[in-house]
């Protein structure tokens, strides 16, 4: 098929320090983000994201929607130039009737579900692991501020492929029918 396998996960980010204290302002909003990590073999994996802002706004959203992990999908397919197979976790908003349609509309895109709680597999919980523990103990006084740290993190990730490399799943671990659900 030539494609692409991704892991993808989302996480979201407070102006609380993850770790450790900070004289930080408390604040009710937060950045929300949502990542895939890609790999093929023979080439250098990859670490695509989107992110949300959310303010506390009536109305506004706080996390990803499925229109928004569509777009994720389509941005990920422009990227890597082929056909795209995602492995996500059980997110309601992932496995709902609105994605699913998403879905069977891009024929280049395939997506299985990972089984519940397998962390171990999805490569993606460490990108998170590896940037909130480079968040801590950092002062942020907005959101925004926050926003462009989150960002300064994950494209910092970006341009280190033999990072992106360390995150992937444990050796010898290949996707099966077994551990992924269509």
């Amino acid at each position: 098929m030539g494609a692409w396998l991704c892991f993808e996960d989302e996480a979201g980010q407070t102006l609380r320090s993850p770790k450790g204290r900070t004289w930080g302002a408390k604040g009710g909003g937060r950045v929300s983000i949502a990542a895939l990590v890609a790999v093929k073999p023979g080439q250098r994996p990859r670490l695509i994201y989107r992110t949300r802002t959310y303010r506390g706004r009536k109305g506004e959203p706080k996390g990803f929607g499925s229109a928004d992990y569509a777009a994720l999908f389509d941005g990920a397919h422009q990227h890597l130039g082929a056909p795209v197979v995602v492995a996500v976790d059980n997110l309601n908003t992932q496995v709902s009737a609105r994605m699913r349609q998403l879905i069977a509309a891009r024929p280049w895109l395939r997506v299985y579900q990972l089984p519940p709680y397998a962390l171990e597999f999805n490569p993606v919980e460490a990108v998170w692991a590896h940037m909130k523990k480079s968040l801590a103990n950092l002062t942020t006084r907005t959101l925004d501020q926050l926003a462009d740290l989150v960002k300064n993190r994950l494209k910092r990730m970006q341009y280190r492929p033999a990072l992106i490399s360390g995150f992937s799943p444990r050796p010898g671990w290949t996707p099966t029918r077994r551990n992924l659900r269509h």
